[in-house]
């Protein structure tokens, strides 16, 4: 395939990403008085849209190795490799419902935003970080305990394929506090969709998630180096 028919397909994707976004962001606010899990419910099909869009225009398809470590009934804290936008779309298929920890000024993006702040993420200061750090386990635990699943990228940014960041702590911190389960997600995302690309490269996305570790019995330290450990052996 061409680059100019994959750029051609990429447009068509982001023209589809820009207009269900348009149309979700008005929605979103009017749907904010409504239960939790009607909000959440009208925001996954924007992103079951998005990931349609990818496999039936952009020929991007993804694989899921792993799903009988997630625990039934039980909510707990994903601790991914972040390379490009395309996990923060699947993770939201994969383990609903979940949350995101993102930077607060996401939130003042027009129609996104909006949407994004009626499903409860945890909006941090990064400047602030020892404000940040607290905010995260408080609210963490709060959102666990509430029954949905905390997304955290531990490197905190998005690494391409190849690279490795630096792991942060806050994961483990969380965990332990919440005394919850933990799944470690690999993938190879960033070979598709590059950090901040506008391309999409046909192809399938193997998503792997790894063994559940316990959170009640395990140390802060000891879940970040196993997390750690597992997602670098797995890419």
């Amino acid at each position: 395939m061409t680059k100019w028919v994959i750029a051609v397909r990429s447009l068509i994707y982001l023209l589809g990403q820009i207009l269900s976004t348009l149309i979700l962001g008005p929605i979103m606010l009017v749907l904010w008085p409504a239960p939790f899990r009607v909000r959440y419910g009208a925001a996954n099909l924007w992103v079951r849209f998005n990931l349609w869009v990818l496999r039936a225009v952009c020929g991007l398809r993804y694989s899921v190795r792993g799903q009988e470590h997630i625990p039934q009934g039980h909510s707990g804290l994903i601790l991914c490799k972040h390379q490009s936008a395309f996990e923060t779309l699947v993770l939201q298929v994969i383990f609903p419902p979940v949350v995101f920890i993102l930077k607060e000024e996401l939130l003042r993006i027009p129609f996104w935003g909006w949407a994004m702040a009626t499903l409860e993420p945890i909006a941090i200061d990064r400047a602030a970080k020892a404000k940040a750090l607290k905010q995260i386990l408080r609210v963490g635990a709060e959102r666990i305990h509430d029954g949905r699943w905390v997304v955290l990228f531990p490197e905190g940014t998005r690494v391409p394929p190849g690279s490795r960041g630096r792991y942060g702590s806050s994961g483990g911190m969380l965990a332990q506090r919440a005394a919850c389960p933990v799944i470690p997600v690999a993938h190879n995302a960033g070979e598709y969709w590059a950090k901040n690309g506008f391309m999409k490269y046909p192809g399938q996305i193997e998503i792997v998630l790894g063994p559940l570790l316990d959170g009640a019995a395990l140390s802060a330290a000891e879940i970040n180096q196993q997390a750690e450990e597992w997602i670098e052996r797995e890419i």
